[in-house]
């Protein structure tokens, strides 16, 4: 009797486990291209290249997905960068609305607000910009602007060396004294007021960037 009651009550301990078992599971859908895996906020931080300190960034949130099919970090809030180089002067300093970096490629996505200075003291705004690390390269295909002093150069499509000192601008106007810049009709360009706009623009990569 009592092999047989031992029997009978050993199955529905299992069974009892296994409830208890099943109300202790909580499921958590992981998305890898949406799902951060590291989230700082109120980052000032030195980053280094090869070992050498190459820039520094000062941003309010910064997220990492590095468990995406392209690992990328991603500055929702905006940030600000500053190029330093091999004696730690600065060379340019940029700020974006929103920024990417896609870490195997090196390459920097800033969108919104771009506003870019270099040492000369020239000035560079536009809606987006690509930061190519690996091949030393910073480029846009959107309207640019570019001021210095009394006089403003504007175009589509622009092309650059990392310190921002040797640039050349496509379908460019000819220099533009501050007085008339209102005036100026590039083709079909961006008026430069939009410049001012703080709306974020559309996160993507030109297809002749992607792998």
């Amino acid at each position: 009797m009592a092999i047989l009651l031992l029997a009978t009550a050993m199955p529905l301990f299992f069974f009892v486990s296994c409830i208890r078992e099943k109300k202790d599971v909580v499921e958590i859908v992981f998305d890898p291209q949406t799902s951060y895996t590291l989230k700082e906020t109120n980052v000032e931080s030195l980053i280094s290249d090869s070992g050498v300190t190459r820039y520094k960034i000062i941003t309010a949130t910064w997220l990492m997905f590095g468990k995406a099919s392209e690992p990328y970090w991603y500055f929702p809030d905006g940030a600000y960068l500053e190029k330093f180089d091999t004696t730690f002067n600065i060379e340019a300093s940029i700020k974006a609305d929103t920024a990417y970096f896609y870490e195997r490629r090196k390459l920097w996505e800033l969108n919104g607000h771009v506003d870019i200075s270099n040492l000369k003291g020239e000035r560079f705004q536009t809606s987006q910009l690509f930061w190519d690390q690996n091949k030393e390269t910073i480029y846009s295909d959107s309207f640019i602007r570019i001021s210095k002093g009394e006089s403003i150069n504007t175009g589509i499509g622009f092309r650059s060396n990392q310190d921002m000192s040797i640039y050349e601008i496509y379908n460019s106007s000819a220099d533009i004294p501050v007085d008339m810049q209102r005036r100026a009709i590039v083709g079909d360009s961006i008026p430069p007021d939009s410049l001012n706009n703080k709306e974020n623009m559309p996160a993507t990569i030109p297809e002749n960037n992607r792998d």
